[in-house]
């Protein structure tokens, strides 16, 4: 019967193919990236990444670990074996100190006895602030010696966080400098000296050195500026009075 039969579908096109095929194309990207998220390999390493970074690089991590420890292991031998030297220092250096006490100049740089000077401490114990020290110690004893290249060599290699202490050091240098008749560097350590924690106790006689070192090198208008400057910014200093002094007779000669 004509009512019973079945229609013949064969061959008529899906109107959805299309349509299929085209979201099929669009989902593909998406669809990879689910399923690489999704894949054993991916989960592993995102969920239990720690673990398996440790397994394939054990070798790796184990080498880095032994050099870290190592590393910590120097460092703290380090510190102890740099303690102990300062330790040392501290003691050998205690004679020197009263040598300088007693202005026992030779004693000081050479030591006496069994007991070893400051220059012989500053070259053992470089590194240490007692060889620092030491230093500091050997260029004042050589420059009251009249020893000035020493002087300017030990004072040199001396630095602190000490701000009034290094001043005192730039300005010894300079010292030493002037004596040299090398002005020009004597004139840069005098400098760095009053810009070093400026003060009214010890800034106004570096200020007065500065001046004088400008009357040796026949300058005159800037040792009248340096002289000038004593007055404006320390006008109650000690020095005070023979800044007006010698102001005064460098202005009477340019007349």
């Amino acid at each position: 019967m004509a009512g019973n039969k079945r229609p013949n579908r064969k061959g008529k096109p899906s109107t959805n193919k299309g349509k299929k095929e085209l979201h099929t194309q669009e989902g593909d990207t998406t669809t990879q990236i689910f399923e690489n998220l999704e894949s054993a390999d991916t989960l592993q390493e995102r969920l239990l990444g720690t673990e398996t970074f440790l397994k394939r690089n054990q070798r790796i991590i184990t080498i880095v670990l032994g050099v870290l420890v190592v590393a910590v292991a120097g460092y703290l031998v380090m510190n102890y074996l740099q303690g102990e030297k300062e330790r040392k220092a501290q003691e050998e250096i205690f004679f020197a100190q009263r040598y300088y006490e007693i202005d026992s100049l030779n004693r000081v740089v050479n030591g006496f006895g069994t007991r070893p000077g400051a220059k012989a401490i500053n070259e053992d114990y470089s590194g240490t602030k007692a060889g620092n020290l030491a230093a500091f110690y050997t260029g004042v004893a050589y420059l009251k010696q009249g020893k000035f290249q020493e002087a300017v060599n030990y004072l040199e290699e001396f630095s602190t966080s000490d701000l009034l202490v290094q001043a005192r050091a730039y300005s010894l240098v300079a010292d030493a400098y002037q004596e040299l008749k090398q002005y020009d560097k004597a004139i840069l350590n005098y400098k760095k000296a009053i810009d070093h924690e400026p003060n009214k106790f010890f800034t106004p006689p570096y200020l007065m050195k500065l001046a004088l070192v400008y009357e040796l090198q026949n300058k005159p208008k800037a040792a009248i500026a340096t002289y000038e400057r004593l007055l404006k910014d320390y006008p109650n200093a000690s020095d005070a009075n023979n800044a007006k002094k010698y102001k005064g007779k460098l202005l009477a000669q340019k007349k």
